[in-house]
């Protein structure tokens, strides 16, 4: 049996952009991508048709970091006709001290002026965002920033040219409806197996991005990643103006339930888009689940009727009744920040990276290539210290984190306590 380069674990498409990523390399000549579900499919965080790629973060990493993204996002974009980030601009506005999951609008001005070059932004009143991007009933206390790069991210399109690119590169080879329940690391390499196929896979490295479900991969390494999981509901609602359109937008209100973000009109060259409609979700969800596996592919109720409430005081031109709804499932790491987690799995020499929880749509392509240089050369020029178990701003998290995997840090404080004595 041939000894794979890489096999990429998680066909969704950050597994499908490291997989293209890994195929453009010339140290690189054989990669396999396993995936549990179909390509393609609904049951993951990628499900349905838009996400926002925002340059907006109260984190200058962060901030830099959907700079870079960009870059990459053009090269993708070079290999297909559908238009991949829809560039309507990022509005952000409400309480400005206001901190939701997605970061707030004071620190977010402050890191855009930080970084180097600036990122341009317009400040705007609360007044000024109603008239302009057809809201309503705003807080006159509010405001509101606008960022001209923010855009919808075609997640089908951006599906479909990765399929296409890895399928024409002779390096990669796709395997679907493979559940990964097996993983040995004996010598110099892993071997990757499936309780239901008698087909098993060796590989020199592993890359591991299973999205919601990677706690059911990680804990064959004995890693345990502590996560909520939301199942986000999604809705659109009819136009009742021809003309009227929203760039993508968050509002941060105090109440966590009044948090909410939206999308622009869907462009009829979008396979099973929804021209016509505007898409409004809450930015919340009234009942994490505990296991990916409890996902009900149903939207909460409860969250379709303030979403609806929501859109009949705030938003006009648009009827208040919620149509296509439907659910995204997404892991959120227990730490303050909900950041991704990006590092090598402790104990293996580098020859295991994974990419786990977060809202990480934004950065697909730069993540792709992040994790191809990580695999093969262990290192990347990305500052990668935010995201890592290390990282002093998660110690808490971390400590946890580190003990429940392999004892490591309990120990090493048990051995200084008994030093001390």
């Amino acid at each position: 049996m041939s000894v794979h380069d890489v096999i990429v674990i998680g066909g969704g498409p950050v597994g499908l952009a490291t997989a293209y990523y890994l195929s453009k390399r010339d140290d690189v000549k054989s990669v396999v991508v396993l995936e549990r579900f179909k390509f393609g499919n609904q049951d993951g965080a990628s499900a349905g048709i838009s996400r926002q790629f925002r340059i907006p973060y109260p984190q200058e990493y962060m901030v830099q970091l959907a700079v870079d993204a960009q870059k990459y996002w053009g090269e993708i974009q070079k290999h297909t006709d559908q238009v991949l980030l829809d560039k309507v601009g990022t509005l952000w506005f409400g309480n400005p001290e206001v901190q939701s999951p997605e970061g707030n609008i004071k620190g977010a001005r402050v890191a855009m002026q930080s970084v180097k070059p600036p990122v341009p932004f317009d400040d705007l009143t609360a007044k000024e965002v109603e008239s302009k991007y057809n809201f309503q009933n705003i807080p006159e206390k509010y405001v509101g920033i606008f960022q001209k790069d923010g855009a919808s991210i075609n997640i089908p399109g951006t599906v479909d040219v990765l399929l296409k690119l890895v399928k024409e590169s002779k390096k990669v080879q796709l395997i679907q409806e493979y559940r990964v329940s097996f993983l040995k690391h004996v010598g110099d390499r892993w071997f990757v197996a499936s309780g239901g196929s008698s087909e098993y896979f060796q590989g020199k490295k592993l890359v591991i991005v299973p999205g919601p479900y990677m706690n059911e991969i990680l804990n064959l390494i004995n890693i345990t990643i502590d996560a909520t999981y939301w199942e986000m509901t999604s809705c659109y609602f009819k136009k009742t103006k021809k003309d009227i359109n929203y760039p993508t937008w968050i509002i941060f209100q105090k109440n966590s339930i009044d948090q909410y973000y939206g999308f622009p009109e869907e462009s009829k060259d979008i396979p099973g888009g929804h021209p016509g409609y505007i898409r409004v979700s809450p930015d919340f969800c009234l009942k994490p689940l505990k296991n990916p596996e409890n996902r009900t592919h149903t939207p909460n109720p409860t969250e379709l009727k303030y979403t609806e409430d929501f859109v009949r005081k705030n938003m006009t031109f648009l009827e208040p009744k919620a149509m296509y709804t439907s659910t995204c499932l997404v892991a959120l790491s227990n730490d303050q920040t909900k950041e991704f987690i990006l590092d090598f799995a402790p104990e293996f020499n580098k020859s295991v990276v994974f990419c786990a929880t977060g809202w990480v749509a934004k950065f697909i392509p730069l993540l792709g290539f992040i994790l191809s240089e990580l695999a093969i050369t262990g290192t990347t020029h990305y500052d990668l210290s935010p995201f890592k178990l290390s990282n002093p701003e998660k110690q808490q998290y971390v400590r946890k984190l580190v003990s429940h995997f392999f004892g490591i840090l309990e120990v090493m404080e048990n051995g200084q306590k008994q030093s001390e004595r």
